[in-house]
């Protein structure tokens, strides 16, 4: 079992589970899931608005922004082109809560007991990220299943569709570890809630998720080269109409749809390692003493 050297203090002489990492991390994915059930309301919120934003974009702005989506040649829908950025925005509101959930432990002392126990920090971390991540899985699954009710098609099929939900998983993961640093951090729901918010809008509107890259402001198209929720979007875009459509970087090395997921998807890795990895930190960092 790893140990922290903030927690070295309160684990010495304490007895080992016989329980394995893969038997702490199942552990901990019951018990957010059973948490989960138990608090549909969390579930419905973080699924309404992406829903709400779905249908009024495409209905209010839709004939507008299907001009500025085809130029270049293109003939697709607004529907088309705005669902993968809604299933990233699912996943972005679905790992925004993710933090609140850590302060409701802390609040109760779960949290607590979940550091003087002798559970591995990491499978704490993943256990708890598996979960949400089924949450997340379902809810773009809805999301898709919206939209081509709406009109979008996908044009890769079932295996698009479940690529997509791959890609929000995966894009999850690093804004998770984030709102799980904030909540670890601040100890405190509010605080939580506005520091994942108030990176949830701006990340996604200076993004290419509502519009392409060619018809954005100067500025914001040099802010979206490196905003995650780019990467994201376009590795799902891709993907919903089977060809290449990163614009950020020129990749030619893979071919077709690969030049758009090949990057993406290698940019999403590296932030969920290296987001990932200060979640952890901050978990073994944590300590009976400082989480009052």
């Amino acid at each position: 079992m790893s140990s922290g050297p903030g927690d070295s203090a309160t684990t010495e002489g304490v007895s080992r589970s016989g329980n394995s990492f893969v038997g702490d991390l199942w552990v901990n994915f019951v018990r957010w899931n059973i948490k989960a059930v138990r608090n549909p309301f969390v579930l419905v919120v973080s699924l309404v608005q992406p829903i709400i934003f779905l249908v009024l974009f495409t209905q209010v702005f839709g004939q507008v922004a299907t001009g500025a989506v085809n130029q270049g040649a293109a003939d697709i829908s607004y529907e088309t082109y705005l669902v993968p950025a809604i299933c990233m925005q699912v996943a972005l509101a679905a790992a925004a809560t993710s933090g609140v959930g850590l302060v409701n432990d802390i609040e109760n002392g779960m949290f607590e007991k979940v550091l003087v126990s002798p559970m591995n920090r990491t499978a704490v971390f993943l256990g708890k990220t598996a979960a949400e991540v089924v949450r997340i899985a379902a809810q773009i699954g809805i999301i898709i299943g919206l939209g081509v009710l709406l009109g979008a098609e996908v044009a890769t099929g079932v295996a698009g569709a479940l690529g997509i939900m791959a890609v929000g998983i995966l894009f999850s993961f690093w804004f998770t570890a984030l709102s799980n640093t904030i909540a670890v951090l601040t100890k405190d729901q509010e605080s939580t809630i506005i520091g994942a918010n108030l990176l949830q809008f701006p990340l996604l509107f200076v993004s290419t998720a509502f519009l392409p890259l060619s018809v954005l402001p100067g500025w914001i198209q040099v802010v979206a080269r490196f905003n995650p929720v780019t990467y994201g979007v376009d590795a799902a875009r891709a993907i919903m109409l089977g060809r290449d459509v990163m614009t950020v970087v020129e990749v030619t090395a893979f071919g077709g749809i690969y030049d758009t997921l090949v990057p993406a998807i290698a940019v999403l890795l590296a932030l969920a390692v290296a987001f990932g990895s200060v979640a952890v930190y901050m978990l073994q960092r944590a300590s009976s003493a400082n989480v009052q």
